[in-house]
């Protein structure tokens, strides 16, 4: 999984003091810091151009002092802007000024006229506050004019943890070249807006590290669970593949689970039913072919269903309603033993006791629980938990014992256990109706051959975002299932280390 870890912007620093204690010299890595600045800044601005250095107080301004340096050295035409009197600077940074040459102008707005490229090394990830004053200032001036802005590791003004925007102002980057590995802040909204293109630089800083810090967040791709992705055996046959149900709702409310029925099959399971209520049966019916339907008319009737354990992965929730009867059809498909996949109404119909369902989840934690909430749902069953998206979804799925798969451009699905990944694929117009019943269907597709909950989760997601790009604008839901086999030959073509392009 190397380079898929997404640190914290402690993590980072450990990572900074461990190469230190390994023998690089801390120089070093500022200085290779600046230098890949000063690269991704000569891949922007034309030969010769004009670039303003913005530097702030701290070693982000050294990488500043060191860019502008190397730029210099290039025939660039440099001005350096610092936060802050030289004399103050202290440690590295004020070493790495020290080797500047040229002229250390004040902060002010009018400064950012006429450039090709600004760089922003005023504060990087360990911002632990609000920008104010001159600083703040720039950083509107900056954003107000039509000239790219390069950061260097994360845009001043952002939260390198979380993502989140420090105060009411930051830099909206057009690019962002960080060190050693991404933040977390890089791939959260808005962080990930506000970063713009993000590149990784080699600073010097071993990846052995990481055995020490050992990071539990990552960005979710292909190397992350693509050695349990369930391909199917030469030998196989599908019952080997495990068989799905999907409970529908009523008369009125069908077309859910048939989404969710058909994600499910073209993912892999091997059998797929919907189990409807007798008044939809002919209606669930009349739409499918490869996908059986089994009627059933109260809790006892889809308990007897369940009792076949080849029916080992259940999916519940779209279209079936808030009331008690949902509540009463999860408790039982959770009492069946069977895999379970909880989206929408089955979430929403537990928002006046969330805590029945959680007990109910953690009376067998051997049986592998998803959970498919978007923001409205989150709320209404766990209440308003503060912190990042991030730090949201680990608290809910400790708290309720599932995988916890929190829905939106920048999905985040975490473990009880406490790893997490971070969706980065899925582009806007996957924001359709029924969108995420067919993400649901995937997931459960997924449990019914077997794969971990969390790979699952992960590789359902992913999957989910490669099939939309690869449609395009115009998608509807039911475009999604169809472009599986397409991501999926891709996906098995691959080698482990180089995910496919989509």
């Amino acid at each position: 999984m190397t380079g898929l870890e997404l640190l914290t912007v402690d993590e980072m620093r450990r990572a900074d003091e461990a190469a230190v204690a390994a023998g690089t010299v801390g120089l070093t890595l500022m200085e290779n810091a600046g230098r890949a600045a000063a690269d991704r800044a000569a891949q922007i601005a034309p030969t010769g151009g004009r670039i303003l250095v913005l530097c702030g107080p701290g070693n982000n301004g050294g990488d500043g002092f060191v860019a502008a340096r190397h730029l210099q050295a290039r025939r660039y035409e440099v001005e350096v802007v610092l936060l802050g009197a030289l004399d103050a600077l202290t440690g590295d940074a004020a070493i790495m000024a020290g080797r500047w040459k040229g002229a250390v102008a004040a902060p002010q707005p009018a400064s950012v006229a006429g450039r090709d490229l600004i760089i922003d090394a005023l504060f990087g990830a360990g911002l632990s506050r609000g920008i104010e004053g001159p600083a703040k200032a720039v950083i509107e001036a900056a954003n107000s004019s039509a000239t790219p802005i390069l950061a260097v590791d994360v845009p001043s003004g952002l939260d390198g943890t979380s993502g989140e925007v420090r105060g009411n102002v930051a830099i909206r980057a057009a690019r962002t070249v960080t060190f050693f590995r991404r933040k977390i802040g890089h791939v959260l909204l808005p962080g990930r807006i506000l970063c713009g293109e993000v590149s990784v630089a080699d600073i010097g800083i071993p990846a052995a590290v990481l055995e020490h810090i050992k990071p539990r967040t990552f960005a979710n791709a292909p190397p992350l669970w693509r050695p349990l992705f369930p391909f199917p055996r030469t030998d196989a046959h599908k019952y080997d593949r495990g068989h799905a149900v999907v409970v529908s709702g009523g008369p009125d409310a069908t077309g859910a689970a048939r989404l969710g029925a058909r994600g499910a099959l073209r993912i892999g399971a091997g059998l797929v039913t919907v189990a409807s209520p007798r008044e939809a049966v002919s209606i669930n019916a009349a739409h499918l072919t490869a996908i059986m339907v089994r009627s059933f008319d109260a809790a006892a009737d889809l308990a007897a269903l369940l009792a076949d354990r080849r029916l080992n992965a259940v999916l519940i929730g779209p279209g079936a309603g808030t009331g008690a009867r949902t509540v009463g059809l999860v408790e039982t498909v959770l009492a069946s033993g069977a895999s379970a996949i909880l989206d929408a109404d089955a979430l929403t119909a537990f928002a006046g006791n969330p805590q029945s369902l959680f007990d109910a989840i953690r009376a067998d934690p051997a049986r592998p629980v998803v959970m498919t909430p978007h923001e409205g749902e989150f709320r209404r069953l766990f209440g308003e938990i503060a912190g990042s998206k991030l730090a949201r979804a680990r608290e809910a799925a400790t708290k309720s014992g599932a995988t916890l798969l929190l829905k939106g451009p920048d999905t985040v699905i975490a473990a009880p256990d406490g790893r997490a990944a971070i969706n980065e694929n899925a582009p806007p117009w996957l924001a359709t109706a029924g969108s995420g019943d067919v993400l649901a269907g995937f997931i459960a597709g997924l449990l019914a051959q077997h794969m971990p909950a969390f790979e699952a989760a992960c590789a359902a997601a992913w999957v989910h975002g490669a099939c939309a790009t690869l449609f395009g604008p115009g998608l509807i839901a039911e475009d999604l299932p169809e472009l599986v086999p397409h991501v999926l030959a891709e996906l098995r073509a691959c080698s482990d280390g180089h995910p496919p392009p989509h």
